[in-house]
């Protein structure tokens, strides 16, 4: 507590930069907070004993400061900040709460929920103040040096509309892999092995997008039921690698450990993207514990009810959201974000509930000054950005309304493919959106077809083959008497809930995940595969697996010759993918004749081969379509200045639960050769079965074909 002396002198040091930074004499400290009146620095030894505290007595721009002869790398740490105890004003200062540092670049231990970590006394309201210390149970930063060797590493900055997204759980996708040993299945150690990356290059992806490896805390209610936050979307460092995926351990080798991953993930040809949880912290709403942000300035970096800031608001249903709007929490944010890009070498971010960092006020802004420092920024302007374009609250869902640089998790994308292939009434205006990049949604404001990340199945949901597979979701695991979760309703069990041996039912439900994968990866757009779902991976019909860190969530790497066959079936779709450019483009149609070709970029037609008419595009149903894409119709040139041509392509979809007779127009070269087939299962990328323009022959029944002219 204040008053604990310590035999390191305290020299003024300076405001910048933040948190804890070493020299070969000594560590700089800085800590931002605008309504404290005292902070004190704690020192710690390597079993958690506190050392003593030194008062940082200087502070320049709210942010108290002290330089530490004879600290350095290794050394464990923790605030103590003085201030008012007004929760009804929105201040919750307690001194006898140890706090975590916002700008930590590692953090050892976990929180000791047994300890006295709440800010006010428990078993009265929250405008108790509680005086116990809590050290013992707080998690400790530690001070860092981050020199690391990164030898001739060089992101791959592979173009979006080239880019094949690939999002895994870095435990999940390694903890039961064969060829893994045993210390290393779990962590970055692992998926940074021979073993794995060769994997990922087979699959074909070009980048891997990383669920939270932020810093993030287990929640006191999973613990007690036996369970943990397994996907990790509840951060508490945004500058500290988490260490439970690091086979170094929580003393600070998680951070060499994760370069170490990304400079192997790179050598490979393949980027490194981060989910990012910047709209809200771990400490939740006024009766969550007092960890770092809320007892350092609670009034600063949370949105508190205006007219009550007793309480917090809301637009994230974790019970808080993180005050963008004040310029150093902004700061924060962008700190974090150069850190993981210029320290870290990640090639970019998915943004979890982005609406949420867009509030101005209470409206969505998406000129908002997070965005307007994102877009001036020479770093972060320069990196993927890919936003979750809604939040829970009033007009957070924002599909389509990001700005110039980002894309977004398109769902109307999911739900128009989904619908299609399950039989429903999907206009044919919409479908032919969704395929050809969405420029309804994204054309009007400059943005290209690779603002639209395209996506049938992602971490918070069925996997693709439960989505074949049941009816209704099974999250009893849970706790929560099967009440979280989404249910979709989908009526795509054919008859049999659950995993079956009926070869009709196993084959119907293997040719529908065909169809979902072909669309999804013959779709203009960029295309995310959901990890695992190519090894025809189930959860047992549990659809919200966020606390289930086992069998149930983990990859099964165990092969039949069902899965092998879609394992195979996928490896070939996504090369069919990187062999056509017309698949990929990065421009939207015109629609017309480009010069130099002889048809246009892109043309639609019935199944019977006539053009479609204007009315049946604005009353038609899309049972049964055809696309043309004329592969020498592309407007982009390589690096060298040659003009980037291709074949041209026939996509057919069949929709319908009966067979369709198609007839391709003639147009001089009449052969086209079958380069994927889900009906048969097949991707041929010689083409060796030809069908004919001009002679009729029967597509079977929900299916699709990719020719080649």
């Amino acid at each position: 507590m204040r008053g604990v002396t310590t035999e390191h002198r305290v020299l003024p040091g300076t405001r910048f930069p933040l948190g804890a930074t070493p020299d070969a004499e000594g560590t700089n400290f800085a800590l931002f907070s605008e309504n404290a009146t005292d902070v004190e620095l704690c020192l710690f030894d390597e079993k958690g004993k506190q050392t003593g505290c030194v008062p940082l007595h200087e502070m320049t721009a709210h942010i108290w400061h002290g330089y530490l002869p004879g600290v350095g790398p290794g050394q464990r740490y923790g605030y103590r900040v003085h201030g008012p105890w007004e929760p009804k004003a929105g201040h919750r200062f307690n001194a006898a709460k140890l706090l975590i540092d916002p700008y930590a670049r590692a953090i050892s231990g976990g929180v000791d929920w047994n300890a006295p970590v709440f800010g006010y006394r428990l078993g009265k309201d929250d405008l108790t103040q509680g005086r116990k210390d809590d050290a013992r149970g707080v998690p400790k930063a530690i001070v860092i040096d981050g020199t690391f060797d990164w030898g001739d590493d060089r992101r791959p900055d592979t173009p979006l509309h080239d880019s094949v997204i690939y999002e895994m759980h870095v435990k999940g996708f390694t903890a039961r892999h064969p060829d893994l040993p045993d210390d290393l299945r779990g962590t970055y150690a692992g998926l940074a092995a021979p073993p794995v990356i060769a994997y990922l290059k087979e699959l074909g992806v070009t980048a891997v997008e990383l669920l939270p490896v932020h810093a993030f805390l287990d929640d006191r209610h999973l613990l007690e039921q036996g369970l943990t936050n397994y996907w990790g979307y509840n951060t508490i460092g945004y500058f500290a690698p988490e260490a439970r995926y690091s086979s170094s351990g929580d003393q600070g080798g998680q951070v060499t450990e994760f370069k170490q991953m990304v400079k192997a993930l790179h050598a490979a040809g393949i980027e490194v993207i981060l989910d990012v949880v910047y709209n809200h912290t771990a400490e939740g709403n006024q009766l969550g514990p007092t960890l770092s942000f809320r007892g350092i300035d609670n009034a600063s970096y949370y949105r508190l009810v205006p007219d009550n800031p007793r309480y917090y608001m809301d637009y994230t249903g974790t019970g808080n959201t993180l005050n963008a709007v004040h310029p150093q929490v902004l700061q924060l944010i962008m700190d974090s974000l150069r850190y993981w890009v210029e320290e870290m070498h990640v090639d970019g971010f998915r943004f979890d509930l982005a609406s949420a960092l867009a509030r101005e006020f209470h409206d969505v802004d998406r000129l908002g000054s997070f965005f307007d420092v994102i877009h001036q920024d020479p770093v972060l302007s320069r990196v993927k950005l890919i936003g979750e374009p809604w939040d829970i609250g009033e007009g957070g869902y924002q599909v389509g309304n990001f700005p110039a640089l980002w894309s977004e998790w398109n769902d109307k994308f999911r739900d128009s493919v989904r619908d299609y292939w399950k039989g429903g009434d999907v206009a044919i205006s919409e479908l032919a959106y969704r395929l050809t990049g969405s420029s309804d949604l994204y054309q009007g404001d400059g943005r290209r077809p690779y603002a639209s990340i395209n996506f049938v199945t992602a971490h918070d949901g069925f996997t693709l083959q439960d989505l074949v597979s049941y009816n209704e979701k099974h999250n009893e695991a849970n706790g929560e008497g099967n009440r979280d979760g989404i249910d979709h309703n989908l009526s795509w069990n054919h008859g049999v809930e659950g995993p079956t041996n009926d070869p009709a039912i196993v084959a119907a439900r293997e040719q529908t995940k065909r169809n979902l994968m072909a669309t999804l990866l013959l779709s203009q757009g960029v295309p995310m595969i959901s990890h695992g779902d190519e090894l025809s991976r189930t959860q047992c019909g549990n659809n919200n697996v966020y606390a289930q860190d086992n069998e149930i969530s983990w990859v099964d790497w165990t092969l039949d010759d069902r899965k092998r066959a879609f394992l195979e079936f996928m490896r070939a779709l996504i090369a069919v993918r990187e062999r056509h450019p017309s698949l990929g483009r990065p421009r939207f149609f015109q629609g017309r004749k480009i010069r130099g070709s002889e048809v246009e970029d892109l043309a639609w037609f019935r199944p019977d081969g006539q053009p479609m008419t204007d009315q049946e595009w604005e009353e038609g149903w899309a049972r049964a379509i055809a696309m043309r894409l004329g592969g020498k119709a592309l407007l982009e040139v390589d690096a060298e200045g040659n003009r980037v041509v291709d074949d041209d392509l026939f996509l057919l979809l069949n929709g319908h639960y009966e067979p369709v007779q198609f007839c391709l127009p003639p147009e001089g070269n009449d052969e086209w050769q079958v380069v994927v087939d889900t009906a048969a299962g097949t991707v041929d990328p010689v083409g060796a079965r030809i069908i004919t323009a001009g002679e009729p022959f029967d597509m079977p029944a929900r299916s699709l074909l990719l020719l080649r002219r």
